[in-house]
């Protein structure tokens, strides 16, 4: 029988059949895929004279069954993880690196890319001028000693990589809390209900530090449980990777030319230097930690107690209760999933681009609970689909996500097929829940709006500090009036929500910025820390974890009674299993522009035209023109970081970057 993984889907947008697909088709497919792209590889460098076509757009189009076999499995692995799918991966990841290096370290391969010339346009001059630097920083330069070093660190990274993942996974399932009905008290009757597990209520791990149940919960011991088992995560399993880890990234680094692994990844982003980045968070963390020391006292006067990270959050939301008059559980009932999704989600990218974004009931996702949609122009014209997977389940990673399994590319032919993941329990969605529908639909905008020629400069295949840029500007559609009037509408009554709920809701996002930026701080100024290292004499064994992280945040002044890093380095999943290492400060890097460039949304209203600009400026370009020039073009000057400022409520920093 035919491998389904080894031929291009004969469905819509070539949509994988996950009917015909199981995992034992894997492994088979790999290796075939694995030669075929060698195959391809070869082919390049013995064809004729060098030219862009036989070189670069033949490179652009190899690989495409090992592209294939890749998103089904990695997708998967993420959603739907089981002993199998790891020990397939066990196998594969290390084979997967070294092939790629083989690649980077093609001598003749290299050489016949830089001796063509691109064509004058710019997508193919940046492609170009991005294979370059691809091929430098994978060891194309080095001599046979260091490229067989350099494949060595890949690959135990690969494998590390791997590990931490399964291993955060695996505490997570475990370390899920078992509590009463009792403890229960302030949820909902429909969240309990979410929770049971035959006799017993259970209540899983979240990927960040603080719950969010932590807000809701009445009983403090409940909140310490929870949160007690979050902080328990990786203690035992993780530890020795973390440590590894970051040694082999510096090693690699210096291999490179680079001082450490930070100036390193950093060179390849807007923020172009490690010491941007570090810059960034030294120069808010004094406002952030003021404020967040300012909010704990007010919530601890109510308390009539000092707070420690288990219940701050629960008097903080008293305090906002108390403030803004928004009770959490009847908020809840404004945001069913269905209406948020179809009438808010799809209704704001209506406005704003025209399309439309239709169920096919005839298409099938990898699970019964995953739906797939098409995305269509105005006129009716096919854009790509989108699958939606928002059910928790235990076998699915933490967090919340948006890949692709066919990436858009005239070259070629194909359009995009994206999925957004989340975790979601109830129905009734918070307003952090709200808020995260929009933010990973603004990733599949970036993926589904993606206008350009070549795969490599494909939708999100873009920096770190700018693939947040469209998901972070499109959680502001979450509450403008004119798309919650729309979706946010009583599950019992059909009550339109009132404005003057709306308008709390608006003043709710600015409350307790205070702790929410100096968490988010604390994790970024951990991943710097780790990754700025550049002697791995600090790196042995007995290194203490906690206690180098407690003097990362001394030395930022981050170090605040009762704060917790949003995450601490045994379970911090972006920078350890997934591609944020020494990117974490991305989000607010990205957040400048999204409060900067959602001031020109403010201005010239949520409609048509507005939308068409972000689209052809941004959207639809991927990495196929120079970013900066890109924000110019749509906001029409360069940012202006004043509107994060008092947005975060930190105006009174001073920040150039």
């Amino acid at each position: 029988m035919t491998n389904p993984l080894l031929a291009p889907s004969t469905l819509p947008y070539n949509l994988p059949d996950f009917a015909a697909i199981r995992l034992e088709h894997v492994e088979p497919a790999f290796d075939k895929a694995l030669a075929t792209h060698a195959q391809e590889i070869a082919a390049i460098t013995t064809a004729d004279e060098p030219t862009w076509g036989n070189t670069v757009e033949a490179f652009e189009l190899a690989g495409a069954d090992l592209d294939r076999v890749m998103a089904w499995f990695f997708n998967l692995q993420g959603t739907d993880s089981t002993d199998e799918f790891d020990a397939v991966a066990d196998r594969i990841v290390p084979k997967l690196s070294a092939h790629i290096d083989s690649i980077y370290q093609n001598g003749e391969l290299y050489s016949r890319i830089k001796q063509v010339k691109a064509p004058s346009d710019e997508e193919s001059q940046r492609l170009h001028d991005e294979l370059m630097r691809r091929f430098t920083r994978r060891g194309a330069d080095l001599d046979a000693a260091g490229k067989s070093r350099l494949q060595e660190i890949n690959r135990r990274l690969s494998e590390l990589s791997e590990r931490f993942g399964r291993n955060l996974l695996a505490d997570t399932k475990s370390l899920a809390v078992e509590l009463t009905r009792d403890e229960l008290a302030g949820l909902s009757e429909a969240q309990i209900e979410a929770y049971k597990d035959g006799d017993r209520f259970v209540v899983p791990i979240e990927l960040p530090t603080t719950q969010a149940l932590q807000a809701e919960l009445e009983d403090s011991g409940a909140r310490h449980k929870l949160f007690d088992a979050s902080r328990a995560r990786g203690r035992d399993t993780n530890a020795d990777i973390v440590k590894e880890a970051v040694r082999l990234r510096l090693e690699r680094a210096k291999l490179l030319g680079f001082a450490s692994h930070a100036d390193y990844v950093i060179a390849e982003e807007t923020a172009a230097t490690a010491q941007a980045a570090r810059q960034l968070i030294a120069d808010l963390a004094p406002a952030a930690a003021a404020n967040a020391e300012a909010e704990r006292k007010l919530a601890s006067e109510l308390a009539g107690e000092d707070l420690d990270g288990a219940d701050w959050p629960y008097w903080q939301a008293k305090r906002r209760e108390q403030a803004l008059g928004i009770d959490e559980a009847e908020i809840r009932k404004y945001f069913p999933l269905e209406q948020v999704l179809e009438d808010g989600v799809f209704y704001a990218a209506n406005l704003l681009y025209g399309i439309t974004v239709e169920k096919r009931e005839d298409l099938n996702g990898y699970r019964d609970d995953v739906d797939v949609w098409e995305v269509k122009e105005e006129d009716g014209t096919g854009i790509g689909l989108l699958l939606t997977d928002y059910n928790a389940r235990s076998s699915k990673r933490g967090g919340a996500w948006m890949s692709s399994f066919v990436d858009q590319s005239h070259l070629a032919g194909t359009k995009p097929v994206v999925v957004n993941v989340m975790s979601i329990t109830s129905n009734l969605l918070t307003i952090d829940e709200v808020t995260t529908v929009f933010h990973e639909f603004g990733h599949a905008l970036h993926g589904l709006l993606s206008d350009v020629r070549y795969p490599s400069n494909s939708g999100t295949n873009v920096p770190r500090d700018w693939v947040e840029f469209p998901s972070q500007i499109n959680e502001n559609y979450a509450f403008a009036p004119e798309i919650a009037r729309n979706y946010a509408r009583h599950v019992d009554t059909g009550e339109v929500i009132a404005d003057e709920l709306l308008a709390a809701l608006k003043a709710s996002r600015q409350f307790g910025q205070g702790f929410d930026t100096a968490e988010y701080l604390a994790a970024s100024a951990i991943d710097l820390a780790w990754h700025s290292l550049d002697d791995d004499t600090e790196l042995d064994a007995d290194l203490n974890i906690a206690a180098f992280e407690q003097e990362a945040l001394r030395e930022v002044g981050l170090d605040i009674d009762g704060l917790e890093p949003r995450y601490r380095s045994t379970w911090f999943n972006h920078i350890f299993a997934g591609g944020y290492s020494a990117g974490y400060y991305s989000y607010l890097w990205a957040e400048a522009l999204d409060a900067d460039g959602f001031q020109l949304v403010e201005e010239e209203g949520i409609n048509r035209r507005t939308g068409a600009k972000f689209r052809e400026q941004i959207l639809s370009k991927g990495a196929s023109r120079d970013y900066a020039e890109a924000y110019r073009a749509f906001r029409g000057r360069d940012k202006d970081t004043r509107p994060l400022l008092e947005r975060r409520g930190l105006s009174g920093s001073d920040i150039s970057s």
